[in-house]
């Protein structure tokens, strides 16, 4: 994922406006991150709509006036506004934290063609490796709020480095019936492949140690390990 913008500048939607644009800065800010790609525009009606609704989303996660550890989760607004002046005018209503590429950086449209793009708003989202967890996650952000971080965090097996907070431990059992779905659907072909392949490497672990109890070396191997079985005596 952090491949996606290197050599690429990404500006802060501060009040400055600081622009990341070294290797290592882009690194810092993308790595080990699940990324949210927003497309959206200023004169769209249902961009207009949902952009309060991300803004809550987001800051539940980000802000350190509503979580005290940040989660692993980086927004980046990709603007398809007419004009810059347009394009100033939304980012002035999105979160101070969210980045976003320059109007005059023809890149907004080479990822609009590369992630298929056709409606706004779309929300992508990345996995730390690039791979997509879904291609438009509007519906689920509006539906479900934070929740929906948890099951991206839960398929892209991403790792935080911190601690779980009280009301994380509060929530664990307080999943919807819909939760199993909403996982699952996040699940990609790679997963599955990956769980096959694991099955069918039980399954011929299982042939070979038949293989070996008619050599009479399984039984040498239990012996040597029951001499390690101290709390059995």
């Amino acid at each position: 994922m952090v491949d996606l913008f290197l050599n690429r500048v990404l500006v802060e939607n501060n009040w400055d406006q600081d622009e990341l644009n070294t290797e290592r800065e882009i690194i810092g800010i993308l790595e080990n991150r699940i990324l949210m790609l927003f497309f959206a525009s200023g004169e769209c009606d249902k961009c207009q709509e949902f952009l309060p609704v991300l803004n809550d989303f987001f800051k539940r996660l980000k802000d350190p006036a509503y979580i005290e550890y940040p989660k692993l989760l980086t927004l980046v607004y990709i603007s398809l506004d007419k004009s810059e002046v347009q394009q100033e005018r939304f980012l002035k209503e999105l979160h101070k934290k969210v980045l976003f590429l320059a109007f005059e950086d023809p890149y907004r449209k080479e990822l609009q063609a590369m992630f298929k793009v056709k409606d706004v708003p779309t929300v992508v989202v990345l996995r730390p490796d690039g791979s997509v967890l879904s291609p438009n996650a509007v519906q689920d952000i509006c539906s479900f709020g934070c929740d929906c971080f948890r099951d991206w965090q839960e398929a892209a097996e991403l790792v935080e480095r911190s601690f779980m907070l009280n009301e994380d431990f509060d929530n664990l059992n307080m999943r919807s019936a819909t939760d199993p779905l909403r996982r699952l659907k996040y699940k990609t072909e790679d997963d599955k492949r990956k769980n096959k392949w694991w099955t069918l490497w039980g399954k011929g672990k299982d042939g070979n140690e038949a293989e070996e109890e008619k050599d009479g070396v399984s039984d040498r191997n239990r012996k040597d390990g029951d001499k390690g079985t101290w709390w059995r005596r």
